[in-house]
């Protein structure tokens, strides 16, 4: 009863923190804040945050386009597209090589844990698991297991940063 009653209080702060709106800032304020503001590598923590989190990581600013080619049991590899969306939801791609079918598609939403390490895909369709991916840099991502721990072997589970269209 107490760990319901928890979440049902940790819930509603998420709730009231993500409604709450931020103050408009003068129009002759902005080139100020756009020269004040960290270049876009700095979004990722370096591990010094709060045992809170402080809600330090921009998911917008974090948000894009990564892809890259990962290990696959029974062909040479598996062409993959991830898109993170700046409001939090996902659409991933994934082509087996040299294997007949269309490319396999899944969309949902994801979120940064782990003390803003790692994101987390949570899929729409329910009979697909979670996915969990290690940010390594504001460039690069990479897969990890079920139970977030990193791939055992020299076998590249990273995806890269693609250019905005």
């Amino acid at each position: 009863m107490t760990h319901r009653l928890l979440a049902l209080a940790c819930l509603t702060v998420l709730a009231v923190a993500a409604c709450k709106q931020e103050p408009a800032e003068p129009v002759d304020a902005a080139p100020a804040a756009a020269a004040a503001a960290p270049p876009a590598a700095d979004i990722i923590p370096t591990g010094d945050a709060t045992a809170s989190g402080a809600g330090d990581f921009d998911m917008r600013a974090f948000a894009g386009r990564f892809s890259g080619t990962l290990p696959c049991a029974s062909c040479p590899g598996i062409d993959t597209t991830l898109v993170l969306n700046p409001d939090g939801t996902y659409a991933i791609t994934e082509t087996y090589q040299d294997e007949a079918g269309a490319p396999a598609q899944m969309d949902g939403t994801w979120t940064v844990e782990a003390d803003n390490g790692q994101i987390r895909l949570d899929p729409n369709s329910k009979s697909e698991d979670d996915r969990l991916f290690a940010i390594d840099s504001n460039d690069r991502i990479t897969q990890l297991s079920l139970d977030g721990t990193p791939a055992e072997g020299n076998l590249d589970y990273g995806l890269d940063r693609q250019p905005a269209n």
